[in-house]
């Protein structure tokens, strides 16, 4: 609850600068990250200051208080989401035994969550494979630390595919002229169909050399 008070507190500060809606929802993802509350309860906190709302608080229920969304509830669903984030709302409600909406309103209002999609990455590494990347690193570093010119001594390579023939950029054909000379002109062209990949060495001067798989070849032996 108090991390929501600061972020309808940093909205009212953001509104009496003059930033817009927009800005303020920006800046408020920013500075809280996974903590910052939704785009839609930045836009309505922004749209009470705007009208002349002074207050930060919740504004008064009418009524019985809702005993679902009290603090023991609210630390039960924030362990059972912090245990398994896939979980849905529908399975913490029946866990927790409380409403949906109540469960939303936790989720959403009290803790500020919100539900986003996995970001896809090349490859996902074991803990094995990190802790080799790790040792290596470890040991390259040192040494490197131990001997000033041992980075001197790697070759390292990489391989691209490159067309037999790539279309010049714009930026790539200008050329100066003078006030009456006439503008160059070119056909337009499309890049080649036919593409071989090019694989190169190079050391800390530079590169040291390149060969291009035969075409039809995928592999290459090092």
């Amino acid at each position: 609850m108090k991390e929501l008070e600061e972020q309808r507190v940093c909205i009212k500060f953001c509104f009496k600068l003059g930033k817009s809606a927009t800005e303020t929802v920006q800046l408020i993802q920013q500075a809280f990250g996974d903590s910052a509350m939704s785009k839609t309860q930045c836009y309505e906190w922004f749209s009470r200051f705007k009208t002349g709302r002074t207050s930060t608080d919740d504004d008064p229920k009418p009524g019985r208080p809702s005993t679902s969304t009290d603090d023991a509830h609210v630390e039960k669903v924030n362990s059972l989401v912090r245990a398994n984030r896939r979980l849905t709302i529908r399975e913490l409600a029946d866990e927790v035994n409380i409403s949906f909406g109540s469960c939303q309103s936790i989720l959403t209002d009290i803790l500020g969550m919100s539900r986003v999609a996995s970001k896809f990455v090349p490859r996902v590494l074991t803990d094995e494979q990190r802790q080799k990347r790790v040792e290596i690193c470890q040991e390259l570093l040192d040494r490197a630390n131990a001997d000033p010119d041992f980075l001197k001594t790697i070759i390292t390579g990489d391989e691209t595919w490159v067309y037999g023939y790539d279309v010049e950029t714009k930026a790539q054909s200008s050329q100066w002229k003078g006030p009456n000379s006439p503008r160059a002109k070119k056909a337009r062209m499309s890049r080649s169909n036919v593409e071989v990949m090019l694989v190169t060495f190079f050391d800390w001067q530079g590169l040291v050399h390149f060969e291009y798989v035969p075409i039809r070849s995928t592999t290459y032996r090092y």
